[in-house]
């Protein structure tokens, strides 16, 4: 089926409705090509299970005695959720970008629907995808001895956090793939995600981190919702002081909303501008 035949060009489509049609477009592909979500989400579990049992034994988590081996579960697990929503943003922008380049973005720019209709589909699809993902990871990690120790309600607004961290990342992804070139896009993203991803308090604590390297880690946005989903799950935080001490659910909220606000206006802006 044609990219773009599902839109009907002769209606003034409402930007919402258009990102609608745009998402079950990416879904079709998936449903396709199931297997770059799959290969994703086998890469989460793996390292679940490679920082939970080959590293797990060696790692410190302040405040929690070293003794008590399997408290470093319940630290882990709420991190890698939270890591696991920043892996999804390299196919986010690699679908972008090979779009941009193939002409596809440019057929829909044709069209008579809103500046971010093309980009709110995709991160309507990618939402979708994290959302499988997210369920799947936390099955696996209560297989692994993962506790909840929170009410529901708690439980359910920590899985809120962490979809809207991997709602504003999703923007960054987006805001790359139609800056960069299709070749140049997944490398940007690269650079991004590892070093951004683990200079946080996904895995250790920032306390066991040099000085100047904690403090940076502690104000990393991975490492905010990392630390209110361990909080609202009752599980060890690791964190005995600071900012993440003091701001946990508040700096979960607002890394989100400000680097929402921030990417949508630029990828709105880089849509605009494609072949100018």
């Amino acid at each position: 089926m044609n990219d773009v035949s599902m839109i009907d060009v002769r209606t003034r489509t409402g930007t919402v409705r258009a990102g609608w049609i745009i998402a079950s477009r990416d879904l079709a592909h998936w449903r396709r090509d199931p297997w770059t979500p799959i290969f994703g989400l086998a890469f989460s579990i793996m390292l679940l299970l490679v920082f939970g049992f080959l590293f797990g034994g060696a790692i410190s988590i302040p405040g929690v005695d070293d003794s008590d081996r399997a408290d470093y579960i319940d630290f882990l697990v709420p991190g890698m959720l939270a890591l696991s929503m920043m892996f999804g943003v390299e196919t986010t922008t690699a679908a972008m970008a090979a779009d941009a380049k193939k002409g596809i973005t440019d057929r829909f720019r044709s069209m008579p629907i809103g500046n971010v209709a093309v980009a709110l589909g995709r991160v309507g699809a990618d939402m979708v995808n994290s959302v499988v993902e997210l369920t799947v990871l936390i099955i696996g990690g209560l297989l692994i001895g993962w506790t909840i120790g929170s009410d529901p309600a708690s439980a359910a607004l920590a899985v809120v956090l962490l979809l809207a961290l991997r709602f504003s990342l999703l923007w960054v992804g987006i805001f790359l793939g139609l800056t960069f070139p299709s070749e140049s896009a997944t490398s940007a993203v690269q650079v991004l995600v590892w070093p951004i991803g683990f200079l946080s308090t996904a895995i250790v604590g920032a306390e066991t981190m040099p000085g100047w390297l904690g403090a940076i880690a502690a104000w990393n946005p991975i490492s905010a919702t990392a630390t209110a989903a361990r909080e609202l799950f009752a599980n060890p935080t690791g964190v005995t002081g600071g900012p993440l001490d003091e701001w946990t659910i508040a700096l979960a909220i607002i890394w989100p909303a400000a680097i929402s606000v921030v990417f949508i206006a630029l990828s709105a802006r880089a849509y605009r501008r494609l072949r100018r």
